[in-house]
């Protein structure tokens, strides 16, 4: 999920221009608008998804590029911030899932069921990643920063997404193991303490990965910028990212009363796009559900995760403006659309059978403590290993493609 705009070095003393102002006003006037309409508390989630697309277009965030290039190459640098990443995560939200209660309201975590339906819905969901050019929140934010392949991707996600809400149903019906968190069997100290071993281990692999391949660590590449100047404009050092990201992540929990999730949003979108084509979606027994049937019937303005969603989109812009690399392309070469489009609908029903994406089952899924967030990334993992085998059949300049994109 690194950065994929424009190859260009940034230009010192860039102006924000038209894209960056009109970002800069939407995340002002969203907010605001939002606030009177449908509370403070939506308002500020809009603004906390703005943060969210900044951080990770600044920091060019990987979840697909790095493990993209742990599989192909063997550098782990990427995969050791993501488990600094986790390790923050659970430190930070453990005790307070553990308690019920954070700053006095009531809290729950992304706890799902593991089973058959994670393992085939995450293992679709890397494949799609490696073809499709990013995850959940990589489309979102490559997209508002100007990607026009990334429109490619992120509307055959919502496709996906609507399909996999055909078959919800069945695929949680195959045998799962209950929902279950560590904080729940170990406590929120011991919870921690074998997260942490976890997460120590994963990164020791990569050390010892690495250092066979290549010989070396590899380290952060030098910034072109300094100061304050590289805070606002990028780019950001990698931990700097993740640290900004659980943050903003313990803020959603703060706020909406549950962590980070991107991918719901989608599913709710296409279902909604579907009605207007004349697709009776409300008679499907995934949107006769409760919460899913009055999101349905709501604006998606009413709807937390397509709030964040769409500041994620006018972050990302506004901090592509402001690194001074919003310049959108529709030059693509076909085979990259054909990945897209395999790719965005392989993200998109793999992420609704497997109770989340890269954000909600991985990151936030982990973050609770979840055994299927665990689950997810194995799965994930294997398709990604699958997915980076395909790419060159889609992308001819191989090595490039690796580090530039999702």
């Amino acid at each position: 999920m690194s950065l994929s705009v424009s190859p260009a070095e940034p230009r010192a003393g860039l102006p924000l221009g038209a894209p960056g102002i009109g970002a800069l006003l939407v995340l002002v006037a969203g907010t605001l608008a939002l606030g009177a309409t449908y509370g403070p508390a939506q308002g500020a989630l809009f603004l906390v998804g703005g943060a969210l697309g900044i951080s990770l277009y600044h920091a060019a965030f990987g979840f697909t590029s790095a493990w993209r290039v742990f599989i192909a190459e063997g550098r782990g640098r990427g995969l050791r911030v993501q488990m600094i990443l986790l390790a923050l995560a659970v430190i930070l939200f453990f005790p307070f899932l553990a308690s019920g209660t954070l700053f006095g309201n009531e809290v729950r975590g992304n706890i799902s069921p593991a089973g058959l339906g994670v393992i085939a819905g995450a293992f679709m969901f890397g494949i799609g990643m490696q073809l499709g050019g990013g995850c959940a929140s990589g489309t979102l934010f490559t997209a508002g920063g100007g990607n026009a392949r990334m429109l490619v991707t992120l509307f055959f996600f919502i496709v996906g997404s609507l399909i996999g809400t055909m078959h919800t149903g069945w695929w949680a019906s195959l045998p799962s193991l209950p929902p279950t968190a560590l904080f729940q069997t170990f406590g929120a100290a011991g919870g921690i303490a074998v997260s942490l071993a976890i997460f120590g281990a994963i990164a020791a692999i990569t050390v010892f990965v690495e250092k066979k391949r290549n010989g070396a660590l590899e380290q952060a590449p030098p910034s072109p910028r300094h100061g304050f100047a590289r805070y606002l404009r990028g780019p950001w050092p990698l931990v700097f990212g993740a640290i900004a990201l659980v943050i903003l992540n313990f803020a959603t929990l703060a706020i909406a009363g549950r962590p980070w999730g991107v991918t719901s949003a989608f599913a709710l979108w296409g279902a909604k796009g579907a009605q207007l084509i004349g697709i009776d979606v409300a008679s499907w027994p995934h949107w006769q559900q409760p919460g899913n049937a009055k999101a349905l019937a709501q604006s998606v303005f009413a709807d937390v995760t397509s709030v964040m969603d769409f500041g994620i989109i006018a972050g990302a812009m506004l901090a592509a403006a402001l690194a001074g690399k919003f310049a959108p392309s529709l030059d693509i070469p076909l085979r990259s659309i054909f990945a897209a489009v395999a790719g965005g609908l392989l993200l998109g029903y793999g992420a609704r059978i497997a109770y989340g994406c890269n954000i909600g089952a991985y990151f936030s899924g982990i973050a609770s403590g979840s055994l299927h967030g665990y689950l997810w990334a194995v799965a994930a993992f294997a398709g990604n290993v699958i997915g980076v085998r395909l790419r060159p059949w889609f992308f001819m300049e191989r090595r490039n493609v690796l580090r530039t994109d999702g």
